[in-house]
């Protein structure tokens, strides 16, 4: 395939080493010092485009996208609450659109097992739960979307719980949530790829379940395999749609 790469940092430039052992060619590169390069004239010699932006550049990138007619596979997060606008805008214009907050094969079997996990512990109510997700400084939101996914999925699985909320250690007061809230605590370290836990505690044990990414490779891995899988497709979909868990 022929591949554009939006947001040409640490992750664009591991996209594009695996893209092109994988036989793939690169051809357009995009970032913040050549955004003049991003044109619907330049974008049509893609067949799918990759974002790894800005949470502020890539509601601009995905309407680039459709209006070149090419797919485009998002991973960029903190854009979330402008997803039913850009699904609509997606499907009203016939455009194609793969998102998801994390590509990893191995996190996305962990909100798998997230979901079973939560709807056993549906049946403990003795358990206290909230997340914990660490990341490198230079990721601009918080909480990751990995860990609002995480949260989602075990809301769908508790009764007790009906939203999250988020502390963002080391800038905010302690946050003191209510019985039905789930927290999402978050820590920046320098040079931390990405760790998300699940904490299930109770009085006499703790229940932890957690993913640790060792690199950016993962990450990368399947957002080229991503592309690989819409670029013949038509429509909306999220990273979850990929992958075929049933048991």
């Amino acid at each position: 395939m022929k591949i554009a790469i939006l947001g040409y940092g640490k992750m664009g430039q591991i996209i594009e080493q695996l893209a092109i052992e994988r036989g793939h060619d690169i051809v357009l590169k995009v970032n913040a010092d050549n955004l003049q390069d991003l044109t619907i004239a330049n974008l049509k010699n893609a067949e799918v485009a990759i974002d790894f932006s800005t949470p502020d550049s890539v509601l601009k990138n995905i309407e680039t996208c459709f209006d070149a007619g090419v797919a485009v596979v998002v991973g960029t997060t903190g854009w979330y609450g402008r997803l039913q606008e850009v699904k609509n805008q997606c499907i009203e214009g016939n455009n194609t659109l793969l998102y998801g907050s994390n590509f990893s094969v191995g996190v996305n079997i962990f909100f798998f097992v997230n979901k079973i996990l939560a709807k056993i512990m549906n049946r403990y109510p003795q358990y206290e739960v909230q997340v914990e997700e660490i990341h490198h400084t230079e990721k601009l939101d918080a909480p990751s979307g990995t860990a609002m996914s995480i949260a989602e999925g075990i809301i769908g699985g508790l009764d007790r719980k009906s939203e999250w909320v988020n502390e963002l250690i080391g800038s905010n007061p302690e946050l003191v949530t209510k019985p039905d809230q789930l927290l999402i605590e978050s820590h920046r370290i320098e040079d931390v790829p990405g760790t998300h836990t699940i904490i299930y505690s109770s009085e006499v044990d703790d229940i932890e379940f957690k993913h640790k990414a060792h690199n950016r490779a993962g990450f990368a891995l399947g957002a080229v395999l991503a592309a690989e899988w819409v670029h013949d497709k038509t429509g909306f979909f999220n990273i979850t749609d990929m992958f075929d868990f049933s048991v």
